[in-house]
């Protein structure tokens, strides 16, 4: 159980994004996204889900060749990652894994890469297929210590759990970040989003593609945003402003671990 005396006060600044769909590393879009992290280098940043390439799991059935070169583009990204500008870098990748990908979180500090936990729940409907890509190797949710701050992940879906954020509260978060690849109706989400502060007592930061395939009718929404600790949104990304950030005071979120919801105990229940 997570022990509020024994916290250190922090103050760190989290980045919400929205990358825009085909984001490349070293291309022209990868400069100005650089150049969106001025004054960062304390900071850590959420990128959207899977951020590089164009988003693969858009219809059944699996496709090997596809989901390698996905995988590969990303393990060669990795570098680009860890020369932003920040301390840390929060994201998720594809992974081969036997015949199928896993969806895996991970934190880049200082080019050192460590694993979070790989996703749980995958959407099957047209664009988004992931229930026929994507397999679970490693279950679990944890959190890891990032700048400062302690940190849990939900990846997209996993954000509509709400018990999967207060177990992440639980565990002493002040910060869940959640990389989203979802469309332009931003509602649940948000929603999601709210809960989940309100049920972790943690602040939540979610980043999401932007934009379109040339000819595919699947829009990526944007809309990157911050929620405080007890679950109202701060702010959003927009194409104007498609970089903002939330400046978390780990004392905020220390005493949000003891209001209600979050203190309500879990029942004991009789074996």
């Amino acid at each position: 159980m997570f022990n509020q005396k024994h916290k250190v006060r922090r103050m760190v600044k989290a980045w919400s994004v929205e990358w825009p769909e085909g984001l490349l590393p070293g291309e022209a879009d990868w400069e100005e996204i650089a150049g969106h992290l001025v004054d960062a280098r304390n900071d850590i940043l959420v990128t959207n889900e899977m951020p590089f390439g164009f988003w693969q799991p858009t219809k059944r059935p699996f496709d090997i060749d596809a989901a390698r070169e996905w995988a590969s583009l990303h393990e060669r990204a990795l570098d680009s990652l860890s020369r932003l500008p920040v301390a840390a870098v929060i994201s998720s990748r594809p992974v081969l894994s036997g015949n199928r990908l896993v969806n895996e979180g991970f934190v880049l500090t200082e080019g050192r890469y460590e694993f979070t936990h790989q996703k749980h729940y995958f959407p099957s409907e047209p664009g988004w297929e992931e229930e026929a890509w994507f397999e679970l190797q490693r279950p679990g949710f944890d959190v890891v210590k990032v700048a400062g701050l302690t940190v849990g992940v939900l990846l997209c879906t996993e954000l509509m759990f709400v018990e999967k954020a207060r177990h992440l509260g639980k565990l002493g978060a002040d910060l869940i970040a959640v990389p989203r690849a979802t469309g332009t109706d931003h509602r649940l989400w948000k929603t999601a989003a709210s809960m989940a502060g309100i049920a972790s007592g943690a602040c939540i930061v979610s980043s999401n593609r932007a934009g379109n395939r040339s000819g595919s009718s699947l829009v990526f929404g944007g809309g990157g945003f911050t929620v405080d600790a007890d679950g109202f949104e701060i702010a959003s990304t927009s194409p104007e402003n498609p970089a903002i950030a939330l400046e978390i005071d780990t004392a905020i979120t220390s005493a949000a671990k003891g209001r209600y919801p979050v203190y309500v105990k879990e029942p004991h229940l009789a074996s």
